[in-house]
């Protein structure tokens, strides 16, 4: 594909710059003199609206209600779950003042809040009548981060995080594995991203876990982005929080408890997954305005093919921006290619001498010629949302597994590591020293161990007997 956009540094020269110029340059974000944080403008808000909107639709059929906890949760509270709380510690945001006020006690700003429901269980669960609780919150999180890049790693962070309680170990980690479901369907239907799922290391499991399932997505460079966790946290928090419920035969019993979420860093993730050298590349099915309408010259027959063209979508529920600025169409052209339309629709008015207008696809730039009527137009564009939908998917999947290793030694392993960006898979003893091992040796960490994947050979690293698959990778 061409590059035209010179204000938009080559992914492939420079993959960190072409990022941020990619999300500059499509109005996604600003930057404020809150270090770490970012501006979220209209349309980068827009297409989290999109998300959320999904998302929330899918929670609330598998009977999820959504409500809203503090923003602030007292030490005290914090340190009831030992292994939480040291898991966050690094990145907390402590509130030591009230006003002019010294607290007595430190506030922390919430980087999850695990602890505040499940003080709220506490309340509210007495019977097994009580169960289940299946909660949801949108909020804003805060996780002191060090290294900062808009969507992929902030400070503040906008997120969803999901908090159950059931009465039966059965029925708590079937919820973690249907959330998860749900979460893979989403970035694959949706965003057009193949994602690789399956369970974290108890190294890299979510602090208080039993254990925790990911999602990772492979980026444009090889380099892996979790995109998404749900978590079988058992009966340890309900426990050091004293959470119990008379069961139907009137005996005392601790309940079992899941947390699942997602990210703003999906929008990152949705960038260097499908993006390129002349901006933003959306999937319509995500798109805040699947089609651009770029009328070219003037006269009551142009105006009389927008305006019908307007009511149609309109009346298909097909968001659309017309963008009948004074400026050159060739500005036009670039600025609907850097906010990534789906599709734009150029109408000039010589070209309606010949009833003709012309299509052209963001995901490849190619140009369509259609006849200029209406129903022609809307039945073209509708075909082409799922031709584009799919193509996109089909793209990113061959590039992803064309990053995909195996290595069945640890000379071939460190070799793989230092000349081919990607995700190597490697049989795997299971024990911690060797996944330790890995990264101080390379940097790579895991990703996710493959449960439905059978071993067939020893250690890469040790040479002891493999108890299963596990990818390795870079990450953000």
């Amino acid at each position: 594909m061409e590059k035209k956009n010179k204000e938009i540094t080559s992914r492939d020269v420079d993959f960190a710059k072409w990022y941020t110029d990619v999300v500059k340059k499509a109005d996604l974000v600003d930057y404020s003199s809150v270090k770490g944080s970012m501006i979220i403008r209209p349309y980068g808000y827009a297409i989290w609206e999109k998300m959320q909107e999904i998302l929330d639709k899918e929670f609330k059929k598998t009977g999820h209600e959504n409500l809203q906890m503090p923003m602030f949760i007292p030490e005290s509270l914090l340190n009831v779950e030992k292994e939480h709380v040291e898991g966050f510690a690094p990145e907390v945001a402590w509130v030591t003042y009230g006003g002019k006020e010294k607290l007595d006690e430190r506030f922390c700003v919430r980087p999850t809040s695990e602890v505040l429901f499940c003080e709220h269980y506490k309340k509210i669960i007495k019977s097994y009548r009580d169960l289940p609780k299946l909660y949801n919150q949108w909020c804003t999180i805060v996780r002191w981060e060090k290294t900062t890049r808009p969507f992929l790693r902030t400070r503040e962070i906008l997120w969803q995080e999901g908090h159950t309680m059931h009465a039966t170990e059965k029925e708590a980690k079937a919820e973690t594995l249907k959330m998860f479901k749900i979460y893979e369907d989403f970035q694959r239907n949706y965003l057009a991203m193949p994602v690789i799922v399956g369970k974290k290391t108890d190294k890299e499991k979510f602090a208080g876990a039993c254990e925790t399932y990911t999602i990772e997505a492979m980026m444009y460079d090889g380099v892996a982005l979790q995109n998404g966790t749900s978590h079988y946290f058992g009966q340890g928090f309900a426990k050091a929080f004293g959470i119990e419920f008379l069961d139907k035969d009137n005996k005392l019993q601790t309940p079992y408890q899941t947390s699942w979420g997602v990210t703003t860093r999906m929008i990152g993730g949705l960038i260097m997954t499908h993006s390129d050298d002349n901006g933003l590349v959306l999937p319509p099915k995500i798109a805040p305005y699947k089609v651009c309408l770029i009328p070219i010259g003037s006269g009551e027959k142009l105006e009389k093919v927008i305006d019908d063209l307007k009511d149609a979508l309109t009346k298909e529920e097909i968001t659309y921006k017309l963008d009948d600025s004074d400026k050159s169409p060739g500005f036009k052209f670039a600025e609907a290619e850097v906010k990534g339309y789906p599709i734009r629709i150029e109408i000039g008015a010589r070209d309606l001498e010949n009833n003709q207008v012309t299509l052209v696809r963001r995901d490849t730039l190619e140009k369509i010629p259609v006849e200029a009527k209406t129903e022609v137009i809307m039945a073209k564009i509708k075909g082409l949302f799922e031709t584009i939908q799919n193509d996109m998917y089909e793209k990113a999947l061959k590039r992803r597994n064309s990053m995909l290793y195996e290595a069945f030694n640890y000379e071939e392993f460190k070799d793989i590591a230092l000349h081919k960006p990607g995700f190597i898979k490697i049989n795997w003893c299971g024990d911690v020293h060797c996944e330790d091992k890995i990264k101080e040796d390379t940097t790579l960490k895991s990703r996710c161990i493959i449960e439905d994947e059978k071993v067939d050979g020893p250690c890469c690293v040790c040479g002891k007997e493999a108890k299963v698959k596990i990818y390795f990778g870079k990450q953000y």
